[in-house]
């Protein structure tokens, strides 16, 4: 006789399958990813051992988790089997994709560090960092006011990474596992934990660290989870990427639910199958409510991500996937595409004479001048310090001349507050065949570098053009 908890858990997991399954898995491979699939022998992949609810290598040596169900999804749709490597630690893991004995990794954020060895598929998963401390620490708004604090960090994770990078004022201790990091932050050994979202709440739950809330949220720092794939396995990646481009948001949302649910003790009575079962529905609806919710703060979230705090206008990282972008339109289109930087002259001098907000001041001025006297189809953003790029796309070196040139006396004329006249220096370059992005930059950049040679406030193309 099948148990009450037995129905209970087959008509949950026909929910989850039947939304795994639900997405068109037809896939259109190039002559070469189809002569790779063919001969294609079983693809080794390492994961962190302990990292749940994202996965795990359970008592049976079998990988399970979100990260697990993803993969192999991803691999039924493109025809890939997937071993797991075994490992006990997620050092160990690392080690091992580093010296190619496994080819993939199943989720990863890609970070500086890393690209030294792995490419990337897209995002299989999304999940913010947030800031947990004890329940009676204030809120935290800004990482930089916390002076000497501590924080709890699982080793070898991008945050590890990233935090002795963005944030030398904190205090970083290095732990074996999240729940160790948690109990740190529970036991007053570390002021505070950044940490998954989703893995921390479970850890706080699983672990009844009910002594600890959500402090404030890292939102530079949003979990963007790939397969990470060895350089040498280009081929592989793409593959891999056509699959994980088949995942719908409500098979992701699927999959998660099913390891993020508390899984229920035995011994359920059966009178409680239907009670049960109504709970769920109240829980799904609210559910759907909150996921809509979060849906409207993670577009928030990626608005902070991609704008300058300060100016408010695009900020490196966004210029650099425009530019990236705007470049393989351009060649593929056989289209100009100008780049323009420009840099405040003698900025350093705001600064020294009347302090860094008036320095604030004056960059802010800046950008929204710049941004009510370019056209709709140019993206500025700012590239660090006091300069900005502002990128042309369909627009030849005469074009971004003109710009460049109205835009230099614009400036020269515009009334600024405290310092009242200030003058920017710009540099001009256009693609050429068989540029990559670096190529544009670093013209745009020599080109700013000559104007201020030649005396500030005024417009220089490189390659040199007589002017």
């Amino acid at each position: 006789m099948i148990s009450s908890k037995e129905v209970l858990c087959i008509f949950i997991f026909a929910i989850v399958v039947s939304l795994t399954h639900a997405s068109d898995s037809s896939i259109e491979f190039t002559e070469q990813e189809n002569s790779y699939l063919q001969n294609a022998m079983p693809i080794k992949m390492c994961v962190d051992p302990e990292w749940i609810p994202f996965e795990r290598i359970n008592d049976q040596g079998q990988h399970e988790g979100i990260a697990a169900d993803l993969v192999q999804l991803v691999a039924q749709r493109v025809g890939l089997k997937i071993e797991l490597y075994p490992v006990k630690t997620w050092d160990e893991s690392l080690a091992a994709s580093k010296s190619k004995r496994c080819q993939i990794i199943s989720f990863i954020n890609q970070t500086p560090d890393r690209d030294e060895w792995l490419i990337y598929t897209e995002p299989t998963f999304y999940d913010p960092n947030i800031i947990v401390t004890r329940e009676e620490h204030l809120f935290v708004a800004d990482l930089r006011a916390l002076q000497g604090e501590s924080v709890a960090i699982p080793r070898g994770t991008m945050i590890e990474e990233f935090i002795h990078r963005d944030y030398p004022n904190l205090k970083v201790i290095l732990t074996e596992s999240e729940q160790a990091a948690s109990l740190m932050v529970s036991e007053r050994k570390a002021d505070l934990m950044i940490r998954s979202l989703i893995v921390a709440a479970y850890t706080i739950k699983k672990e009844g660290l009910f002594n600890l809330k959500i402090a404030g949220q890292v939102s530079e720092y949003t979990n963007k989870l790939r397969i990470g794939v060895l350089k040498d396995e280009q081929i592989l990646r793409d593959i891999l990427n056509k699959g994980v481009k088949t995942i719908t948001p409500q098979e992701r949302e699927a999959i998660s639910n099913k390891h993020v649910v508390v899984i229920a003790q035995k011994g359920i009575d059966y009178s409680l199958v239907w009670k049960i079962l109504a709970v769920l529905a109240l829980v799904l609806l609210v559910s759907a409510y909150w996921i809509r919710k979060l849906n409207v703060l993670n577009k928030e979230l990626e608005r902070l991500s991609i704008t300058d705090k300060l100016t408010g206008v695009f900020n490196r990282v966004k210029l650099d996937d425009v530019l990236e972008t705007e470049l393989k339109r351009s060649v593929r289109f056989r289209q100009p595409l100008s780049v323009i930087m420009l840099d405040i002259d003698h900025f350093k001098q705001v600064n020294d004479t009347h302090g860094h907000q008036a320095g604030d001041m004056i960059l802010s001025e800046m950008a929204g001048l710049l941004r009510a006297n370019t056209r709709e189809t140019d993206i500025l953003g700012r590239w660090g310090g006091e300069e900005f790029m502002i990128i042309c796309p369909q627009t030849d070196i005469n074009g971004s001349k003109t710009l460049a040139t109205n835009l230099c006396r614009i400036i020269e004329q515009h009334i600024f507050p405290i310092v009242h006249h200030k003058t920017a220096s710009f540099g001009v370059t256009v693609n050429q065949p068989g540029d990559q992005a670096e190529n544009l930059v670093a013209r745009a950049d020599a080109g700013l570098y000559a104007a201020k040679h030649a005396g500030r406030n005024q417009v220089k193309i490189w390659p040199c053009h007589d002017d």
